[in-house]
């Protein structure tokens, strides 16, 4: 006689996706180059509202010129806003990064404090900054909810909100009832490598997509 299934055909689906994107993105990791948790932290709070490739494009720059906490916390501002001007925004990311260089040295020693509220209480260190932080550098497991993710999971039908604080909450408690102990951050970035790749914005390319038998395309 065949047991019957006792897991709910909504899990199944959400569990298949999973397992998809495990497939399609095997290596997905994060996509701003980095030698260290404070090149980490500062190339995060430098990509807000611009992509990861420009920011890639002026951190050599900048760590080469200031490469620790110290350096960057005495550096003229007007000699950072030029550094930074490519991403936009130059005196208010230049003051962020100055701001918090500075923090890190009159509290933290220079070191990259590995707790979520000592980083989110730094200058333009925001919750979606920390968990990168604290996901990619410190090894935990942590969602970042980037337009991608966040576009995705309401496509997927793992999440409702538009607000990025609950829609993580939303889709960390949908994956881990299908998937206990997922690596939260291991999944940020195959949603961001997915979206990027496939499922985009504008024109999804639903045709070709592997997770589409799996997929309800919600809002599509």
């Amino acid at each position: 006689m065949t047991q019957k299934n006792t897991v709910p055909r909504a899990v199944d689906e959400i569990l298949a996706m999973i397992d998809g994107l495990n497939h399609l993105y095997p290596d997905a990791r994060c996509a701003l180059n980095h030698s260290n948790a404070f090149e980490l932290l500062v190339a995060t709070v430098l990509s807000a509202q611009t992509t990861d490739v420009r920011v890639n494009q002026v951190t050599p720059v900048l760590f080469g010129k200031w490469p620790t906490p110290h350096r960057l916390s005495q550096a003229p501002i007007t000699e950072v806003e030029a550094v930074v001007r490519p991403l936009g925004f130059q005196r208010r990311r230049a003051a962020h990064i100055i701001a918090l260089s500075h923090d890190l040295v009159e509290y933290y020693g220079g070191e990259v404090p590995g707790v979520a509220t000592h980083l989110e209480a730094l200058a333009g260190v925001g919750h979606k900054t920390a968990n990168v932080v604290l996901g990619n550098w410190f090894g935990g497991s942590y969602l970042t909810v980037d337009t991608h993710v966040g576009r995705l999971s309401r496509r997927f039908g793992w999440a409702a909100s538009t607000n990025p604080a609950i829609a993580e909450r939303q889709i960390v408690a949908v994956v881990e009832q299908a998937s206990p102990g997922i690596n939260l951050t291991r999944l940020s970035h195959q949603l961001i490598d997915h979206g990027r790749a496939v499922c985009s914005a504008k024109n999804p390319a639903c045709g070709t997509c592997a997770l589409r038998s799996h997929c309800p395309r919600i809002g599509l």
